[in-house]
C-alpha cells in the first residue's frame, strides 16, 4: 500500500504542477468553509451526540463526511485572521477524529492545534486566550491518550509531564485532571502501580480542597479504590467506594447536568463486592437493597447493559455468599448470556469498521480528495495544450486501475483476516464454556462434601440429644457420672475440631509448593481434594484420615475414588504411591 501511494502523489504533485492552480482569497476560503459545514450539518449537526458515534455513519455516509472534512481543514491556511475560530476548527475536529475511532488523525488535528495557538497567541484577546486554557489541556491529554492507544508509550509521558506543567498554574479543575490521567497512564499502560497512586492522592488531595463537589472527585476516589484492590488492600478500597456511591446518589455531571447513574451503579456494585470479599455481609446486604431501588428506576432512566452486568456481578456474589447455590448459578448463567451479547454486539460493531476502515477509507477518501481538487482546479485554469490534457488523463486512468487493483486486493485480505477472527473467537468461546462447566462441577462438589460435613455434625448432634435424653431420665444417682461423661465427649468433640482447624492451617503452610505443582497440573481440584491429596502424601492410614475429615470411611472411600477419577488414574495405578511420587 505504501509503496502504491509513494508513485501516486507524485503524479498528484506533478498535475499540480501543471495545473498551477490559483490561490484562494481568504474572503472565499471562509466562504467555502462555511458552506460545507452546513451542507454537513444537514445530516450530521455538530451538537448532535450521534455525529461523534461511527454507528451513526454507513459507509458511503462516512466516506462523503470525511471528505467534506478533509476539505474544510484545506481551506483553514487560507483563511486570515479569525484565529479563535480556526482554533476551534482544528480543536473539533480532533475531538470527532477520537470520538469516532482514528486515533492518528485525531493525533494530526490536535498538533495542528497546539501548533497554531504557539504561532498566533499574541493576536487573541485575553477573554479568548483564557478560554482557551481548559481546552488546551484537555487537547494535550487526549493526544496523550491517542499517543498510548497506539503503543507510543514515550511520546504519551512526555505530553502527560508537558501538560501538568502548563496546567499547574491555573487554579482551574484541569490540573487535578491532568495528574489523574498520568496516573491512570501509568497504571493502565505502564503498570507501575506505586507511582499511579501518588499521582492519584496528589490529584485527590487538590480535588478535596479546591473542588469537593465536581465529579472529578469521584473518578479519582474510584482509581485508587482499583489500586488498593489491586494491591490486595480491601479495608482501604472499601470506604472509598462507600464514598462514591453515596456522591453519586446526589451529585451530577457538569456537562450533562444529570445524575451519572453508570458511575452510581458501578461504585454500588464495586462496594457490595468488597464488603462481601471482607466478609461483612450486612454491610453487603443494606447497600445491595439500593442498588435494586436503582436498578427500578431503569425502567423510565435507560441502564447501560455494562451497568447491568456489573449489578447481576455483584447480585451473584452475594447469592454465593449466603449460600443461595441455585439463584447464584441462575443469575451466573444470565451473567453469562449478558456478556457473550455485549461481546458479540461490541465485536461485531467494532472488528468489521475498523480492520475495513481505518486503514482503506482514510487512504482512499484523501487519495479521491486529492483527485478531485485537482480536476477542479483544472477547471478554472486556460485551456491547455492538447498534449498536457492527454498526459493528465492517462495519469488519472493508471492512478484509478492501480487503485481498483489494490483495493480488490486489500478486500480479499480483510475477506481473510475476518475469517481468521471468526474462527479464533469461536475457539476462545468453547474454551470459556469449557471452563465455566468446570467451575460449576468443582462448586458442586465442594457442596457435596459441605453436605457430608454437615451430615457428620447431624448425627454427632443426635448422639448428644440422646445422651442428654438418657441423662434427664437417669437416676438422681446416676446422673451425675452420666453428666460427667457428656462434659467430657463436649469438651473432646470441641478440642478436636479446634486441633483439626489448626493441623489444617500448618499442613497448608507446610504444603504451598506442592499445592502450587498440583494445582498447576490438576486445576479442576477442589479445596478440600487438594487437602486430601497432602494427608495421603504424608501417609496416613484411612481411619486418621477419615477422622481428621471428621466423616466416615464410606465417605472417605467416596472421596478417594473422586479423586482418581480427576487425577484420570487407571486402575493399575496406586492412588497413594502416585501422589507420594508427585
Amino acid at each position: 500500500m505504501k509503496r502504491f501511494y509513494l508513485p501516486v502523489f507524485i503524479i498528484i504533485l506533478c498535475a499540480k504542477g501543471v495545473a498551477q492552480p490559483k490561490v484562494l482569497s481568504s474572503e472565499e476560503a471562509l466562504s467555502r468553509y462555511e458552506a460545507i459545514s452546513a451542507s454537513m450539518t444537514k445530516s450530521f449537526p455538530e451538537d448532535n451526540i450521534k455525529t461523534y458515534r461511527r454507528t451513526s455513519f454507513t459507509e458511503q455516509q462516512l466516506e462523503t463526511y470525511l471528505s467534506q472534512h478533509y476539505q474544510r481543514l484545506d481551506l483553514l491556511p487560507f483563511i486570515k485572521g479569525h484565529h479563535a475560530f480556526k482554533l476551534q476548527s482544528y480543536l473539533h475536529s480532533g475531538n470527532w477524529f477520537k470520538e469516532i475511532g482514528f486515533p492518528q488523525a485525531s493525533i494530526a488535528s490536535y498538533k495542528d492545534f497546539l501548533l497554531y495557538y504557539n504561532a498566533n497567541a499574541s493576536h487573541l484577546t485575553l477573554d479568548e486566550a483564557k478560554a482557551l486554557v481548559p481546552l488546551r489541556a484537555y487537547a494535550y491529554d487526549i493526544l496523550a491518550a491517542n499517543y498510548a492507544k497506539l503503543s507510543f508509550l514515550d511520546s504519551a509521558a512526555i505530553t502527560h509531564k508537558i501538560n501538568i506543567k502548563f496546567i499547574e498554574q491555573y487554579n482551574i479543575v484541569s490540573y487535578p485532571s491532568s495528574l489523574n490521567n498520568y496516573g491512570l497512564f501509568l497504571y493502565t499502560y505502564k503498570k507501575d502501580l506505586d507511582s499511579a497512586l501518588v499521582y492519584f492522592n496528589k490529584a485527590y488531595t487538590i480535588t478535596q480542597a479546591r473542588f469537593p463537589q465536581h465529579t472529578l472527585i469521584g473518578s479519582i476516589r474510584d482509581n485508587i479504590a482499583d489500586v488498593y484492590i489491586n494491591t490486595h488492600q480491601l479495608k482501604r478500597a472499601k470506604p472509598l467506594y462507600k464514598a462514591n456511591f453515596e456522591f453519586y446518589a446526589y451529585a451530577k455531571d457538569e456537562n450533562m447536568g444529570i445524575k451519572d447513574i453508570t458511575r452510581l451503579i458501578s461504585a454500588g456494585s464495586q462496594f457490595v463486592e468488597t464488603s462481601l470479599r471482607l466478609g461483612h455481609l450486612e454491610d453487603a446486604k443494606t447497600a445491595f437493597q439500593g442498588l435494586e431501588t436503582i436498578m427500578d428506576t431503569s425502567k423510565t432512566i435507560p441502564v447501560l447493559p455494562s451497568s447491568k452486568l456489573e449489578f447481576l456481578k455483584a447480585q451473584e456474589l452475594l447469592y454465593a455468599t449466603q449460600n443461595n447455590i441455585s439463584a447464584a448459578y441462575n443469575t451466573l448463567k444470565y451473567i453469562e448470556v449478558l456478556s457473550d451479547s455485549l461481546i458479540a454486539v461490541e465485536a461485531e460493531v467494532d472488528e468489521e469498521w475498523r480492520n475495513e476502515l481505518n486503514n482503506i477509507t482514510l487512504d482512499r477518501v484523501a487519495l479521491n480528495f486529492e483527485i478531485n481538487r485537482i480536476r477542479n482546479e483544472n477547471k478554472i485554469k486556460s485551456q491547455r495544450s492538447k498534449l498536457w490534457i492527454s498526459t493528465l488523463a492517462s495519469s488519472l486512468v493508471l492512478i484509478l486501475l492501480l487503485f481498483l487493483f489494490l483495493r480488490r486486493h486489500q478486500h480479499f485480505i480483510n475477506a481473510k483476516n475476518k475469517q481468521l477472527l471468526a474462527e479464533q473467537a469461536l475457539e476462545n468461546t468453547d474454551l470459556k464454556v469449557k471452563q465455566l462447566h468446570l467451575d460449576i462441577k468443582s462448586k458442586e462438589r465442594d457442596l457435596s462434601d459441605f453436605a457430608i460435613s454437615l451430615t457428620e455434625n447431624q448425627k454427632w448432634a443426635e448422639l448428644l440429644a440422646s445422651k442428654v435424653g438418657a441423662v434427664t431420665a437417669a437416676h438422681p444417682k446416676d446422673r451425675e457420672v452420666l453428666l460427667l461423661d457428656l462434659k467430657q465427649e463436649i469438651k473432646n468433640k470441641i478440642t478436636f475440631d479446634s486441633d483439626t482447624k489448626v493441623f489444617f492451617e500448618r499442613l497448608d503452610k507446610l504444603s504451598d509448593s506442592f499445592y502450587s505443582e498440583l494445582t498447576k497440573s490438576f486445576p479442576n481440584l477442589s479445596k478440600n481434594e487438594i487437602r486430601l491429596c497432602s494427608l495421603i502424601r504424608l501417609k496416613i492410614d484411612n481411619r486418621h484420615l477419615a477422622s481428621l475429615q471428621n466423616i466416615t470411611l464410606a465417605s472417605l472411600n467416596t472421596s478417594r475414588y473422586r479423586l482418581r477419577k480427576k487425577l484420570n488414574l487407571p486402575e493399575t495405578v496406586d492412588l497413594d504411591q502416585f501422589i507420594q511420587n508427585l
